[in-house]
């Protein structure tokens, strides 16, 4: 063994070569020198001394008049280069891990859509904000806005040949034109679960816990973010306080749902504009402006369904552990036109971000679409707030490109070698980077940069041994193995 030559002492052969250093006393070594001495002996430069090749030279279609197109992706969508994959993967990873926790079951959707699905009279946002065409068959389509609309299709699709109650979750694209801003863009992934057949508050119950069983897998804090609640009933309540006809309810939520993003005059003007009285618009602002429910519980009193839902969902966030993740908060109605009954939005405590899910009951979506109702809450939760908000409190984690082993035959004839080592143990489940026709010095800079734990070196009088060198980049130990022995 004493007569092998370290790794070390392989990158530093030049040197050696130069003072005539005899090598006869080891066929590796002799290899070595061999290979890093005589420039016959080199087969490819390292990347670094390459010629950089122009565009027309690399493509020779290219013509003197032609100009490079936008490197850019459409303005608001985002390309996902492998670092920022990487950790798409693990948020992802993370929500279906929650999902699993709570025996939820995964389904999927075309991001393409028939457009009826999503149009809807009730003067929501995001109607004006489709991307939506005519297909070449004449069929007007669109890319989904939000995914609870495919869900209930489905749901329907399915019908009797499934069983009550349906817990789905699941993690799609969706696409709104609308303006960005931080934590906003034309298109996001969105992870969504819904529950279909409990039609009792125990389905909200456990949404929530999902949301903050994700939080806390994340390592942000109740101190960090905090979960607002309410009933769409609370305003449905109000509304009969002031006779105001049940057909305004939805187009007088949506302009609710404007509240902090438009001045009270506004709303006043938009209030006014359906029909509603200047008492009632007053009425209905105050109470959206109350943060307790013992407060609510004063103006409707308690026999209503709005306060005692929210009673009981509050005595189960006791029971599961979350109550000092959420708070009460009338002004929460959330814009979309579906939701009947309890709603709920996580926010960011310090107020420097967007609204970071949001969800609700929607009893009556389904009679939308034709279909009987079935009882149903869920919720959406999108990618890119929870990533702002990650970095803003350092909570991104590490996930720089791990690789267990490098395998480097240092002889062309040897590729052959190294391959079969590589498949051999690739098939065991470790991941492997196979180098070729690059110099030691290199690979182990290579090494470094990927992360890897290994760099096993298929030399010949390794091989005639039936046997490779290990190096262990960690510890920085040097051996040699047999080649049946290696895993």
């Amino acid at each position: 063994m004493s007569a092998v030559p370290t790794i070390r002492q392989l990158l530093v052969r030049p040197r050696l070569c130069s003072i005539g250093l005899n090598s006869s006393s080891s066929p590796f070594l002799s290899y070595a020198l061999s290979l890093h001495c005589c420039p016959s002996s080199l087969r490819v430069l390292s990347s670094s001394s390459s010629p950089t090749l122009t565009h027309e030279e690399a493509d020779g279609s290219v013509g003197k008049g032609s100009s490079l197109i936008d490197v850019n992706p459409p303005r608001g969508t985002r390309d996902f280069p492998p670092d920022d994959m990487r950790l798409r993967s693990w948020l992802f990873q993370n929500f279906r891990e929650v999902s699993r926790i709570l025996s939820f079951e995964e389904v999927d959707f075309p991001v393409l859509e028939s457009e009826a699905l999503f149009i809807r009279k009730a003067g929501e946002e995001i109607t004006q904000q489709l991307y939506n065409f005519e297909d070449k068959g004449g069929r007007r389509v669109v890319l989904r806005p939000e995914i609870t609309p495919s869900l209930a299709r489905l749901v329907i699709k399915q019908g009797k040949s499934v069983s009550l109650p349906l817990k789905w979750f699941t993690i799609g694209q969706c696409w709104r034109y609308e303006r960005m801003t931080r934590g906003r863009r034309r298109e996001h992934y969105q992870w969504n679960m819904d529950i279909f057949g409990v039609s009792k508050v125990r389905a909200e119950a456990e949404l929530i816990q999902a949301v903050v069983l994700l939080f806390e897998r994340l390592g942000i804090k109740s101190s960090d973010v905090g979960i607002r609640v309410s009933s769409r009933k609370v305003l449905q309540a109000v509304l009969q306080m002031y006779a105001i006809p049940e057909n305004l309810f939805t187009q007088v939520c949506v302009i609710v749902d404007k509240l902090g993003k438009i001045t009270r005059e506004e709303m006043e003007k938009e209030l006014v504009s359906l029909g509603v009285s200047i008492k009632a618009v007053n009425g209905i602002i105050e109470v959206l402006s109350l943060k307790s429910l013992s407060k609510l519980e004063e103006v409707l009193g308690s026999e209503g369904e709005a306060v005692s839902e929210l009673k009981k969902l509050f005595s189960l966030a006791e029971s599961y552990g979350y109550a000092d993740w959420i708070c009460f908060d009338a002004s929460v109605v959330r814009g979309l036109a579906y939701y009947t009954g309890i709603v709920f939005e996580a926010f960011d405590r310090q107020g420097k971000l967007r609204a970071i899910c949001g969800g609700g009951r929607y009893d009556r979506l389904l009679s939308t679409f034709g279909s009987d109702d079935i009882p149903a809450c869920g919720f959406g939760f999108g990618d890119a707030v929870i990533v702002e908000l990650l970095k803003e409190k350092a909570l991104l984690p590490d996930l720089s490109h791990k690789v267990d082993d490098i395998v480097f035959p240092l002889d062309e004839v040897l590729d052959g070698t190294a391959s079969s080592i590589a498949s051999s143990l690739r098939k065991k489940g470790r991941s492997v980077d196979l180098v070729e026709d690059k110099r030691l010095k290199w690979v182990f800079k290579h090494a470094e940069r990927i992360g890897a734990s290994r760099l096993i070196l298929v030399g010949n009088s390794e091989w005639e041994r039936g046997a490779v060198r290990v190096k262990n980049l960690s510890t920085r130990e040097e051996f040699e193995v047999k080649i049946d022995e290696l895993d």
